[in-house]
């Protein structure tokens, strides 16, 4: 889906990129420090700095992601909302540069928010799918590029084992990134007086069918009632409980009941079964004949 930014936004951004692009960058010495701070002190001034400082990396991390048609600007603020996290997940003891640290985050954020917003339906959930998602175009630029401009089977194939996916996600995954979300009022036609949504095939029963499917459904019920009035007060009972209920009662619980073996119950089960399809069948047959 392509978004685009109003021209009050694009100045904002232009701001804000010029803002953080002047912002000094830290020493480690002084990175660690306002980290301590923060993290130990909870001093907001030193999150303020540091956060300030790294908000270059926040724009030059957007900037490989705008070939997917999204605002720069919500790209930006989702990768604050991933430095942040960062800020307040970092440990200065253990000897790693923030911004290593924060551009995990960073990146994390903004491809969470490319795939809820890239288009209508959701892309990937998983760490494959999303693997597949932003390294699909690359990996296909490169077979395309060695094998003469065509993707071949063998090359889906390669990416697949590449990116420890099956083939079917990679062809599945290659059809969505080549096709674009279309709105179903979108007009078709050399006047566009139709709508694309009008040619969708609509696979819900008719009237005719829902009113016929009731009748049926009501004339099972009354056979199946009927069969049941044919049974044994004891076959009815178990019956009832082995397969009317939504949990059913066991071979060994109705033995206790009735005082016969479960494999009596079982016996007595399957003759039960037999009355009723037997049953069901005739009334069935009647049926036809009454029709014809």
């Amino acid at each position: 889906m392509a978004h685009i930014d109003d021209p009050n936004t694009q100045r904002a951004n232009l701001a804000f990129i010029r803002s953080s692009m002047e912002a000094p960058l830290l020493t480690r010495d002084h990175e660690f420090y306002l980290a301590r701070r923060w993290r130990e002190r909870m001093d907001e001034a030193a999150l303020h700095e540091l956060i300030l400082s790294y908000t270059r990396l926040v724009v030059a991390t957007a900037s490989r992601f705008r070939n997917y048609g999204l605002p720069m600007g919500d790209l930006v603020q989702e990768g604050n909302v991933g430095l942040m996290q960062a800020a307040a997940r970092f440990e200065p003891e253990r000897d790693v540069r923030f911004s290593t640290y924060a551009a995990w985050w960073i990146r994390s954020a903004m491809q969470d928010y490319i795939l809820r917003n890239w288009s209508i339906v959701r892309t990937g959930t998983t760490a494959a799918q999303k693997s597949l998602f932003f390294n699909l175009r690359r990996l296909r630029a490169r077979i395309e590029k060695a094998s003469g401009g065509v993707m071949t089977p063998e090359g889906r194939a390669s990416i697949a084992e590449a990116l420890d996916v099956s083939l079917a996600e990679v062809e599945a995954m290659e059809a969505r990134l080549s096709g674009a979300d279309q709105s179903l009022n979108a007009p078709v036609g050399e006047e566009g007086e139709e709508e694309w949504q009008n040619s969708l095939a609509d696979n819900r029963p008719g009237p005719e069918e829902v009113v016929i499917g009731l009748r049926d459904a009501a004339t099972r019920s009354r056979w199946l009632n009927e069969a049941l009035s044919e049974l044994t007060q004891r076959e009815r009972t178990i019956i009832d409980q082995r397969r009317l209920r939504e949990e059913a009662a066991t071979l060994e619980e109705l033995g206790r009941e009735l005082g016969v073996s479960k494999e009596r119950v079982r016996q007595l089960e399957h003759r039960a079964m037999q009355k009723l399809k037997q049953s069901m069948l005739r009334r069935a047959s009647s049926a036809d004949r009454f029709t014809d």
